[in-house]
């Protein structure tokens, strides 16, 4: 019994994961970039000017002018 409930957090927190991490790839899909581009080093908890622009203009590259450019 234990190991079942050991067994069923694991399997909820799997799903949880992953439905969480389902967003990003979309998003990734939709602007034709990858993942990485919107991130620091890939560091998913840190958004570069490409990710942060992206975030604060509900979702959308329209506009964005990279710096130097």
């Amino acid at each position: 019994m234990k190991l079942f409930k050991i067994l069923l957090a694991g399997a909820v927190l799997s799903a949880l994961l992953v439905s969480f991490s389902t967003a990003k790839p979309d998003y990734a899909k939709k602007e034709s970039k990858k993942c990485v581009d919107c991130y620091q080093g890939g560091n998913p908890k840190k958004l570069n000017a490409l990710g942060q622009y992206y975030k604060d203009h509900n979702h959308s590259l329209e506009g964005y002018k990279a710096e130097g450019k």
